[in-house]
């Protein structure tokens, strides 16, 4: 499936043709996807099946094999300026000397996907702006080791909008957070999308946190794929057809409840440790 070409202005993402292929094993390929500005996607699908090696495309880290990407109607490029990237949360270390500023900082100095500002008072003054949205002021002169998993995470997103992205990359972000914290969240991912029309790119093993607030779902499954609305996508006759076996899709109060059967049982466990990394070693 595709969605039409941007009605007016400049899409946030655009791909068209796209093939990732490692050797004889292709991820994906044909996959055509327009990304407005402000537009939700949720990209969900088994461990393996190409959900952060799409990010890594997007991120000007690994080529397509063949058909071409855009990030705000540009060639895609590393360490671009119009991308944020926000990672899963991973526990840092309690003795690291590291400031929750200094963290967002890095975001600023381009030591990860940074505009490099290096005038001292603008640098602060962006770095400050970045922990405002997020609502960390309280805590950004602590530790960084002595924050909670949520803490950091919020200034994870901080560090990705100094930048002022147009478009915000998500890898499994609410990883190995409790349900508050992966509200709180996913609440900042999406005033950000609101309130400067960025659009949100969202990899995920578990929908039902930010269903609210998804536009779209983009699910891969062993080189297939197929793109619509959550009530397009995640139905039993759709996901049947991706996994090739019988799956059953249940709706209770609010909830979206995956059921497979047989060998799908396994594959629908999506994303238990939400790293699919290894996708680039075959």
């Amino acid at each position: 499936m595709s969605t039409p070409a941007s009605a007016g202005g400049t899409a946030a993402v655009e791909l068209s043709g796209a093939e990732l292929a490692f050797g004889d094993r292709v991820l994906w390929d044909g996959l055509d996807i327009t990304v407005e500005p402000g537009e939700f996607i949720a990209v969900l699908g088994p461990n393996g099946s190409g959900k952060t090696s799409l990010l890594k495309v997007l991120l000007g880290q690994l080529n397509l094999t063949a058909g071409q990407a855009r990030i705000a109607g540009a060639p895609v490029r590393e360490a671009s300026s119009h991308v944020g990237y926000v990672p899963q949360q991973k526990s840092l270390d309690a003795g690291l000397p590291l400031r929750g500023r200094d963290l967002v900082g890095l975001g600023v100095d381009g030591h990860k996907w940074g505009i490099g500002l290096r005038h001292r008072a603008q640098r602060s003054a962006v770095v400050d702006d970045a922990i405002a949205q997020v609502s960390a002021q309280k805590f950004a002169d602590a530790p960084i080791g002595t924050m909670s998993g949520g803490e950091q995470q919020r200034l994870r997103i901080a560090q990705a909008l100094v930048g002022d992205p147009q478009v915000l990359l998500c890898d499994e972000p609410l990883l190995s957070l409790d349900l508050a914290n992966q509200q709180l969240v996913s609440a900042l991912i999406d005033k950000r999308r609101r309130t400067h029309n960025t659009a949100v790119l969202f990899v995920t093993h578990e929908i039902n946190p930010i269903l609210p607030m998804v536009d779209r779902v983009l699910y891969l499954v062993d080189g297939k794929f197929r793109i619509g609305t959550p009530h397009e996508v995640m139905t039993s006759e759709v996901l049947s057809e991706l996994y090739g076996t019988d799956v059953e899709v249940l709706h209770v109060r609010g909830r979206i409840i995956v059921v497979g059967t047989g060998d799908a049982i396994d594959a629908l466990h999506i994303g238990a440790h939400g790293d699919d990394d290894h996708e680039t070693q075959s």
